[in-house]
Order: structure tokens, then C-alpha cells, then sequence
């Protein structure tokens, strides 16, 4: 039985090659609107399962792993940017705030769904205007929810963080590796 992730994320491809898996990839294409009064956490295991099920019709005997990462700014839902002008609006919003990461993992196969929830906290410096539009110059904002990656330069915003750190980069490896089936090996500080 093979593993598919339905998701073409380089990142989250690189995170589970750190325990040790390499699945197919297969993206699903799904409508990833939030629902009117939605809560950033239902909103997150939603599209992980959904993305799950859509991909695992196309491959019904095996198992289909997806993950959905969103930010929660006060309950707000902040996903990937569509353009410069609403990247600078979220990390102005950010800016010398706490904000929540959620992510939602789903894994489906023959037996049916399995899905849960990983949040972490991330805590940005105040960003001045110049800080701001160096980074937005950089590009790295585009493709990334709430419009940083952590894991890059976005770590120059970022005062400090409790969780998971493969959460806020984008799939929790612990729960991941735990739902799987699969149990981690090598350094501890690689799957936090």
C-alpha cells in the first residue's frame, strides 16, 4: 500500500523525508473558501480531510496523507496572500502581535478518516516600515500562509514561539509520524 500526500508543498515533502517517507504526490484541487463563521481550527481539519477524501478517490487502496495550515490572528483566518498589497496587510496585522498556527493533518485509506488539529503559538517583533518592504522585496511571503515562513527570513519577524516548530513550518512531525504509523528515529529537535 502505497502513501500518497496530497499536497505539492516542497516543505512538507521535506519534512516527512525526516521520518523517513517519501509518498507520491498527487495535489488535490479543492475549493478552500472558508464557511461563513467558520473557526480557523474546524477550518484547518476540514480541508485536510476534504483534501484527503478527493485524492484518495483516485487511489482507493492506499493511503492518502493531507495537511491544511492556516494563521488565527483573533479568530481571523489568514491563508496565503494573493498579492503584495494583501501580504504587507497581514504582516502589519502581525506585527507585535501572538498569533495561532493551526494545522490540520488527515490521513484516509481503506478504512476510512483519521484527522486532528496541532497548534502553536508565534510572537512577531514590532516591523517597521523598512523592515517590511525589505521583506516583501524578498518574495518569500508568496505561497505561505499569513505571509512568512519561519523556516527562512520570515525568522528575522519573529520574536519567539511555544509548539511545534514543523507545525508553524507547515506539518506537525510528531502527530504526523504518530498517525502514520511510522515511529521517528535520529534527532529529537528534527520533528518538534
Amino acid at each position: 500500500m502505497a502513501l500518497i500526500l496530497a499536497s505539492r508543498s516542497p516543505r512538507r515533502i521535506e519534512l516527512l523525508a525526516r521520518i523517513g517517507l517519501q509518498p507520491q504526490v498527487d495535489p488535490a484541487d479543492i475549493d478552500e473558501t472558508p464557511h461563513a463563521g467558520e473557526n480557523p481550527v474546524t477550518y484547518v481539519e476540514r480541508l485536510a480531510r476534504q483534501k484527503a477524501e478527493a485524492v484518495h478517490l483516485r487511489y482507493s487502496n492506499d493511503t492518502v496523507l493531507a495537511a491544511d495550515t492556516t494563521i488565527d490572528i483573533g479568530g481571523q483566518i489568514l491563508g496565503q496572500p494573493v498579492d503584495e498589497h494583501e501580504a504587507r496587510q497581514m504582516l502589519r496585522l502581525l506585527s507585535a502581535r501572538t498569533h495561532r498556527v493551526h494545522t490540520g493533518v488527515a490521513l484516509c485509506g481503506p478504512d476510512g478518516v483519521q484527522s486532528l488539529v496541532v497548534t502553536s503559538l508565534v510572537t512577531f517583533h514590532p516591523i517597521t516600515d523598512e523592515t517590511l518592504e525589505w521583506y516583501l522585496e524578498t518574495g518569500e511571503w508568496q505561497g505561505k500562509a499569513g505571509s512568512y515562513a519561519i523556516q527562512g527570513l520570515g525568522s528575522t519577524l519573529v520574536e519567539g514561539f511555544r509548539g511545534s516548530l514543523t507545525n508553524i513550518i507547515g506539518l506537525p512531525l510528531r502527530e504526523t509520524a504518530r498517525l502514520v504509523g511510522v515511529e521517528p528515529s535520529g534527532d529529537p529537535s528534527l520533528i518538534d
